[in-house]
């Protein structure tokens, strides 16, 4: 995913998920005996809560892309840092063309973003955020730029415990 060491990986076992469709796309195979379909289909699952994964799954019917899709979302879940509905820090992330900027946002502005970032934030429980993508508008890689963005944030907590001092000297200086 990201060479971020602190990744905080989740077993999907124990948690009440809520998949959300990102983007369904057909593909074609052209043959000597004609033209094969079959669907990809990205999917973003999270207990709106802090935990969010990602999956692509493909088939040749477009009910069985999104289960397998379901299916390996649930296989790379992570924890994300929220705070009263928002993020803790402006972060920015880039994955292949698509770069990405999500900043905090005040109680009652809702989530200002577009499709493929919509799904990831919502999904992860964000009410409150201002996004910005760049760049690329590939649902593939905007899904995995803002996972990236989210993995590289740190609330206060993490801070002090890694700079080895208290709360207060994280905001104070």
């Amino acid at each position: 995913m990201s060479q971020n060491t602190n990744i905080r990986r989740v077993k999907a076992s124990d948690l009440e998920l809520k998949d959300r469709l990102v983007s369904i796309q057909r593909v074609t195979k052209v043959t000597k005996g004609g033209r094969t379909f079959s669907f990809s289909a990205i999917v973003v699952v999270g207990n709106e809560n802090g935990v969010v994964g990602y999956g692509l799954g493909k088939a040749s019917e477009v009910t069985a892309a999104i289960a397998k899709g379901i299916e390996d979302a649930k296989k790379n879940l992570v924890k994300v840092p929220i705070l009263k509905g928002t993020i803790p820090h402006e972060q920015e992330a880039k994955f292949g063309g698509a770069k990405v900027l999500i900043k905090p946002a005040s109680h009652g502005t809702g989530v200002k973003a577009g499709g493929a970032m919509r799904a990831v934030l919502e999904s992860v429980g964000v009410t409150d955020v201002l996004a910005k993508s760049k760049g690329s508008s590939n649902p593939h890689n905007l899904v995995k730029a803002t996972v990236m963005a989210l993995l590289e944030l740190r609330d206060a907590h993490t801070v002090a415990q890694q700079r080895g001092v208290d709360l207060k000297k994280v905001f104070n200086g």
